[in-house]
């Protein structure tokens, strides 16, 4: 009988043993890895995709699943000793909610898919006011609906500074999300209404089947050193006190490193020598941005700042010290005697407040609040 294993000829038992041994213990091993993988993260992401893909899927984990609440686009939160908590919402007591605020049950057709936990619990989102007619009577309804759900509708822009890290992460999709559906009901090549699938992962003409899918908007944001201090700027909106890093939206044709040197020339009228490349995030404002932080420096005896007063308020270098005592500042908001707000940073879950830590920590090596 022809040998149909002609490379095991080239062994002898023993090595035979061995390599099948080998072979077995490396297959588990992969296995194992696999299957711990699979158990977590991938097959979260999957179950995720399935919900955006299958309308049908979708309202089935709506069934058991958690609603965040907003109202204009602002998250609910309840105080809980020294943090702030959006508490979780199941459909019935969506439904019940949405019966007491004189509102169609229809409206949880309306919520968005925002996520979901390693046990598969979906996570959705819903706004008591937008679309339409309801918004309306939700309007008036504001102080009632705060009073029944024990808590308040923060700006998300405040709620930052006192959110942790994943309902932060978590708010900023949704509200992202919720705000996208609103401003794009319509077709821009036909004009018709649009209808969004279950998730809210797309939104589909019927006239024409073209699908709109949620974007966000690449912006550089930069942290300007001549080694020793940091340029931070603000604008106008900021408030009052607060200074960031430099930022701007790039445009159609450009690459990061071009945006990046455009936006310093435009903004602070200075040129870039060098630049790194350090993080992104998503970020929820104006219309949901996409957050490319880069560090860069100056040319050398080139740190005069022309601002450009279109753009900013104002622009100035800040010192190691300086910056540090602004990192360590507990309440930004306390207006000093003089009835000047003191100088401080955008809270610690933007990326700009990570730029401007990790230049004071290359710089200085100091400990700084996490």
């Amino acid at each position: 009988m022809e040998n149909v294993y002609p490379l095991l000829n080239c062994f002898s038992l023993e090595e035979e043993l061995t390599m099948s041994l080998y072979c077995g213990i490396a297959f588990r091993r992969k296995s194992f890895w696999c299957y711990r993988l699979l158990s977590t993260y991938i097959t979260k992401t999957r179950y995720l995709f399935e919900l955006k893909e299958d309308d049908d899927a979708c309202k089935k984990a709506q069934q058991t699943g958690a609603f965040y609440l907003f109202h204009s686009l602002a998250p609910l939160l309840q105080q809980s000793e020294h943090q702030y908590l959006p508490p979780q919402h199941s459909l019935l007591e969506l439904e019940r909610l949405l019966r007491k605020f004189g509102q169609d049950t229809q409206r949880v057709e309306d919520s968005v898919l925002i996520g979901c936990s390693e046990q598969h619990e979906a996570w959705f989102a819903l706004d008591l006011c937008l679309n339409g007619s309801s918004s309306i009577n939700a309007s008036l309804q504001k102080p009632e609906m705060e009073m029944e759900l024990k808590g308040s509708f923060v700006d998300l822009r405040k709620a930052l500074f006192w959110l942790n890290v994943k309902d932060a992460s978590l708010l900023s999709t949704a509200q992202a999300l919720l705000r996208w559906h609103d401003a794009h009901q319509f077709c821009s090549r036909s004009g018709q209404p649009t209808k969004k699938n279950v998730a809210g992962s797309k939104r589909v003409c019927p006239s024409n089947k073209i699908i709109y899918y949620p974007q966000m908007a690449p912006v550089v944001i930069t942290l300007v050193s001549d080694g020793t201090r940091c340029l931070l700027a603000r604008q106008s909106s900021f408030p009052k006190g607060m200074y960031s890093a430099l930022a701007g939206f790039c445009d159609i044709g450009e690459s990061v490193e071009e945006a990046v040197r455009r936006e310093v020339a435009e903004e602070v009228g200075l040129e870039i020598e060098r630049l790194q490349y350090s993080a992104s995030q998503h970020w929820p404002f104006p219309n949901s941005s996409l957050m490319i932080a880069c560090h860069a420096t100056v040319k050398p005896g080139q740190t005069e700042i022309q601002v450009n007063f279109r753009e900013l308020e104002a622009a100035a270098w800040f010192s190691h010290d300086e910056v540090i005592t602004a990192l360590k500042r507990n309440d930004p908001h306390t207006q000093q005697q003089n009835g000047a707000f003191p100088f401080w940073l955008p809270p610690k879950l933007a990326i700009a407040n990570q730029l401007i830590k990790e230049w004071v920590e290359k710089s200085t090596c100091s400990s700084l609040p996490a």
